[in-house]
């Protein structure tokens, strides 16, 4: 009976459902994108911190070390023009005259402090001597050149002092200092700009972030909508129809190559839930009937309940051949339904074919046999052999050939081969689905022997292929993967 439509109230409250949930997936998505940019901006903010104050220290470190490599060389240049002054001038004279005749950048101060003599400067000199640091120097000149960083009240400035030597003795000190006004401007300048390009950074950072952060989120939102409408029995929805060819883009594509399969393996149940009651019926309706004719005119006529009692035996001996059957098919779905051993393909063939010689009056034939050493569950593919085998004879007669081979190329290849009646083109595409027949007149068995022997392959990781003329014959091969062979030679078979 079909499902009743659900009244206005119902479906109301489904549509509400539905909303809220997109409700809460998109606040869910906005609260994780949130999240994650607050996690990705305070990261980089402070990668780009720490990066700006290295980048402004060193650029202060390396300003600062060209002025003191530009006061060391005032210090030289009057140490050198001391030297080649004129004979018999002193040293506190050509130190007034220097001074005096000397130029010096605009930011740059000399003070030359003689024992026994007054102290001379440059422009600005007055304000540095009163400096504690630099009265220290003038007072006591120290033994070896000292840079310090004098504060004064209007400025800071990078000092020099070294020490005047002649004949041996130290008679006073110079001192040379420059302006670090022009330093901090350059070093504020260089934190602004700085400062504007780690804000841009970080801007474009975080819109790169929300950008791929949205898309991430928007296809993971998208996975976990599908997997909602999937577990409520919507499995028709897709998702990687156009999607990148990147990490997210192929989760879409494994989702929804996972629907797929349970959409198939659910529509694939549903074909045999009706293939098997379909089936399934005839046995038990025959059966049900006999035994109905059976109650009816008694049970006076021996010969009448013997008859009835061994047709229903083989109406259940074959309903249950078809349940066992069935179950293998259900279990070649299984991951552990292969169950590998080593087999020797010559042997192996060979045990088939004299098991094979005995199930009908036919010209048997076993063709060349490598020898190799097949990996592969050996019960089942003898099983299926078998099946391919009992399908040769029952479309054959006596007189006619069948015959196995065996090969090895890149795959190892198994054959089948007869000369009967062969099989319709029309019937050829579907004769490995189930309960489907070579030919109509074909109504002893079930219709799952190539199921089977498709199944078997299939496991294996190999394929099973058909080719079959009306009148001419029927091939069927078998293709097992190169990897499991391992080829030393090749014997000839045997023939009856």
């Amino acid at each position: 009976m079909p499902d009743a439509a659900p009244v206005p109230w119902q479906a109301g409250k489904q549509r509400a459902g539905a909303g809220a949930r997109r409700r809460r997936r998109a606040a869910g998505g906005a609260g994780t994108t949130g999240r994650l940019l607050a996690v990705h901006g305070a990261a980089v903010a402070l990668v780009l911190g720490v990066v700006l104050v290295g980048v402004v220290r060193d650029f202060s470190a390396h300003y600062q070390r060209t002025l003191t490599a530009d006061l060391a060389e005032e210090v030289s240049e009057y140490a050198r023009a001391a030297r080649v002054r004129p004979a018999g001038q002193s040293l506190e004279a050509f130190s007034r005259s220097y001074l005096q005749t000397h130029l010096l950048p605009n930011d740059h101060v000399l003070i030359v402090a003689l024992a026994s003599h007054p102290t001379l400067g440059s422009a600005g000199a007055a304000t540095l001597a009163r400096s504690p640091v630099v009265a220290g120097w003038l007072a006591r000149p120290p033994r070896r050149s000292v840079e310090r960083v004098v504060t004064l009240p209007q400025a800071s400035e990078l000092a020099l002092a070294s020490p005047i030597i002649a004949g041996g003795k130290t008679i006073g000190v110079l001192v040379a200092a420059a302006d670090l006004a022009h330093l901090q401007a350059q070093t504020g300048q260089v934190a602004l700009v700085g400062g504007v390009e780690a804000a841009v950074a970080l801007l474009v950072a975080m819109a790169g972030s929300f950008l791929l952060l949205r898309r991430i989120l928007r296809t993971v939102a998208a996975v976990t909508e599908a997997a909602m409408q999937a577990s409520e029995g919507d499995l028709q929805r897709r998702l990687g129809e156009g999607s990148a060819n990147d990490e997210v883009g192929q989760l879409a594509r494994a989702f929804d190559v996972m629907l797929a399969r349970i959409s198939d393996g659910i529509q694939a149940q549903q074909r045999l839930l009706s293939d098997v009651s379909h089936q399934m019926r005839t046995p038990l309706t025959v059966a049900s009937g006999h035994l109905e004719v059976l109650k009816r005119t008694g049970v006076d006529n021996p010969g009448e309940v013997t008859e009835t009692i061994d047709l229903v035996l083989d109406e259940l001996s074959q309903t249950a051949s078809l349940v066992d059957r069935l179950l293998l098919l259900g279990r070649a779905l299984e991951p552990d339904f292969i169950e590998v051993d080593r087999i020797d393909l010559r042997a192996f063939l060979r045990d088939l074919f004299e098991a094979c010689r005995v199930l009908a009056d036919r010209r048997w034939s076993l063709g060349p046999v490598p020898d190799a050493v097949v990996f592969a569950d050996q019960a089942k593919l003898r099983g299926a052999l078998l099946n391919l085998v009992d399908n040769a004879v029952k479309a054959t007669q006596p007189g006619d050939v069948i015959e196995l081979g065996a090969s090895c190329q890149d795959d190892v290849i198994l054959t089948v081969t007869d000369s009967g009646r062969g099989i319709p083109l029309e019937a050829q595409d579907a004769v490995f689905e189930r309960f489907r027949r070579g030919q109509a007149s074909d109504q002893r068995g079930a219709g799952l022997g190539l199921a089977i022997v498709k199944a078997v392959v299939v496991a294996h990781g190999g394929q099973v292929r058909l080719e079959s003329s009306p009148g001419k014959g029927t091939t069927v091969t078998i293709a097992l993967p190169g990897r499991r062979l391992e080829v030393p030679g090749e014997q000839p078979g045997g023939q009856e």
